[in-house]
């Protein structure tokens, strides 16, 4: 009995729910167009036709995706350390790419391309399967929060449950030894699949797949209550700490 009252009252809840919440706007936007009345504020069309309600945004402090913010971040941080002469980005953020390409020149390549256009900023179609770059030719490559889809049939892509080791076999072929791969995905303690969202990988696990590449510097977005959200200089550790993590790798190709 006690289940169903918990339900119905669930069901309940989330029924009256934005009711409820609705009413403070109400109330707010009366003030708000008495205000405007009152300091003969007629400068902008003020009617109901337009409210726009913004309901969940009364935060006490700002949230954001952990992931994107801190990855983006840290892999441009890089950049302004290499300097390369050109840098080739496929399928990250393009947020990432859009910024970066301020002080980098950017060749961007994705599945889906996308019609971004911008100064020192190029933009096409590729397949991180098959990339159409020779072997050993590029110095700076990236690839961010992307390996974890690939072959999951998330973007349209093929299913394929092996199809990730194709495309890491793509990105160290294309790097020319010293070259720079800086590379993320989800990382965590346990080497798992969520289909068809992401994968999540382990330290161990990839540092066998980038055989042939050694780590420059590594970073972990935490989810452990025991860390901070962002870990610079991290350590193996610090990634099998997390469920649902991500690891930032900055690669270099042996010679």
């Amino acid at each position: 009995m006690s289940r169903v009252i918990k339900y119905l009252s669930m069901k309940l809840y989330g029924f009256f729910h934005p009711f409820v919440a609705a009413i403070p706007y109400f109330l707010e936007y009366r003030k708000f167009c008495k205000s405007a009345k009152e300091q003969k504020d007629d400068r902008f069309e003020l009617s109901w036709k337009n409210a726009y309600p913004c309901l969940n945004d009364k935060t006490s402090d700002t949230p954001f995706d952990y992931h994107y913010v801190y990855h983006t971040g840290w892999a441009a941080r890089i950049l302004a350390k290499t300097q390369p002469k050109e840098h080739v980005d496929i399928s990250s953020s393009l947020y990432f790419v859009s910024i970066a390409s301020a002080f980098v020149k950017m060749k961007f390549y994705d599945y889906r391309p996308a019609d971004l256009v911008m100064s020192n900023l190029e933009s096409g179609a590729a397949d991180i399967m098959t990339l159409p770059f020779e072997n050993d030719s590029l110095e700076s490559l990236s690839c961010l929060h992307v390996m974890e889809h690939i072959g999951l049939g998330r973007y349209g892509d093929p299913i394929n449950a092996a199809a990730d080791l194709t495309a890491i076999s793509e990105l160290k072929r294309v790097v020319k030894p010293g070259g720079t791969l800086i590379f993320a995905t989800p990382i965590g303690g346990k080497a798992k699949v969520m289909y068809n969202a992401h994968r999540i990988y382990t330290y161990e696990l990839l540092e066998k797949l980038f055989e042939g590449f050694e780590i420059a510097d590594f970073a972990v977005i935490s989810d452990s209550p025991k860390a901070y959200h962002f870990i610079e200089h991290a350590t193996k550790a610090d990634a099998d700490a997390c469920n649902y993590g991500c690891g930032c790798f900055w690669f270099r190709k042996k010679a």
